[in-house]
């Protein structure tokens, strides 16, 4: 029987997010649910020089009670040179930026209109360069859709990872400090380990 797993559609997946749905033959979305603030649909976080940084994608509206695939990006706002300084500046040293960044620099310039486009872009950049093969689909309600699991509303940032069941950190190389920062984007893995990055990402599923 094939696991699918019920998620929500983040900004730059953080590794969590990745453990958790391994093993997975399809991802189960609802761009028909209500925004939440303060979740990872519009943010992530990646390792600067001094310091984990934390970039949002500004959105229209002050609190839209919208559904998340009506949710429009607010390009008023000089974010998007922001977000690509940002990363320039934090992994244009790292020995994969170079083959992987492209791949993303593609999504930003073609200025999706509205978050649901730019996270769903995103996410089938990442699993292909992960060569996680589970497939992305939206939840059709006219359809009898069983699904495996269901970890919708879990992995927010008010809760550490550590008190949640899917992410026991696995440490890999990373271009800053002598500490080991876990959680970070996906962004992080893919541009400092390359190839490896899949692996790491298994090692790193919690056992239950």
């Amino acid at each position: 029987m094939a696991k699918i797993i019920a998620v929500d559609l983040h900004y730059f997946p953080n590794l969590e997010f990745f453990a958790a749905i391994s093993g997975s033959d399809e991802l189960l979305f609802f761009p028909e649910e209500i925004y939440q603030r303060q979740s990872f649909f519009n943010r992530v976080q990646i390792r600067l020089a001094n310091k984990v940084g934390a970039l949002s994608v500004p959105i229209k509206g002050r609190r839209p009670r919208l559904p998340l695939k009506d949710i429009k990006i607010d390009y008023s706002q000089n974010w998007l040179n922001t977000h690509l300084r940002s990363i320039q500046s934090a992994y244009g040293k790292a020995p994969f930026y170079e083959y992987y960044f492209p791949y993303f620099e593609q999504v930003f310039q073609k200025k999706p209109e509205s978050l649901w486009e730019l996270n769903w872009e995103i996410l089938t950049i990442c699993l292909s360069l992960l060569r996680m093969p589970a497939k992305m689909r939206v939840f059709d309600s006219s359809v009898e859709d069983p699904w495996s699991e269901d970890i919708r509303g879990q992995l927010v940032p008010s809760v550490p990872f550590s008190e949640r069941d899917y992410y026991n950190a696995s440490p890999y190389f990373q271009l800053f400090g002598l500490d080991f920062e876990p959680n970070l984007s996906i962004l992080d893995l893919l541009f400092c380990e390359g190839p490896a990055a899949k692996e790491i990402v298994l090692k790193s599923v919690k056992k239950q």
